[in-house]
């Protein structure tokens, strides 16, 4: 069994391949996302800046990771990219963002669950179907005959996406990297 808030020293840095080149701009589509809190979330609804990271799925206590998850460069590191966020979230409102959110393709139970056991002060929103996914063209990978989200982390402003995040590693320092990005005024 992994422990799922450690990262393995040994882990392959992603690289970036492009695949998130094109969202700098673009308008959060209109698709009704299931939250941790059972309301149903539109991104593109929501007024003020955002702080969105997307990432593969949270592993569970007790259950093993899929087949090839460390060896999947980006794939680890879910729990201590959500804890980060966790932990910085007072820093994050402090400096202007009006919501932060966390995305996966997990299920919508399987993200209650992380977001209870990790204490989140925030909903993390299920994409299980890939719709905004697909409406992004966010990057992905398949493993084990399913689909993934790359971690990608996106500042949006207003409905727009003004800053991403692409590769995110190692991923527990994201939070860090996203203030300091605010810091300066960006």
């Amino acid at each position: 069994m992994a422990d799922l808030a450690q990262l393995p020293d040994d882990l392959t840095p992603p690289i970036d391949d492009g695949a998130a080149g094109h969202l700098a701009g673009m308008a959060i589509p209109s698709v009704p996302l299931e939250a941790t809190d059972s309301r149903t979330i539109d991104l593109s609804a929501i007024g003020g800046r955002i702080v969105l990271y997307v990432y593969p799925m949270t592993g569970k206590p007790g259950v093993d990771l899929p087949q090839g998850w460390n060896e999947m460069p980006g794939a680890r590191g879910c729990t201590p990219q959500s804890c980060a966020f966790r932990d910085h979230f007072a820093e994050l409102r402090a400096l202007g963002v009006d919501a932060v959110f966390g995305l996966s393709a997990q299920s919508p139970e399987d993200q209650r669950e992380a977001a209870e056991r990790l204490h989140l002060p925030f909903v993390l929103l299920s994409d299980e179907q890939g719709a905004f996914r697909r409406a992004l063209r966010l990057p992905a990978f398949e493993l084990g005959g399913r689909t993934y989200l790359k971690r990608t982390t996106l500042i949006i402003d207003d409905g727009c996406i003004a800053k991403v995040f692409y590769p995110v590693f190692p991923p527990d320092r994201n939070a860090a990297e996203v203030i300091a990005y605010l810091a300066v005024g960006r």
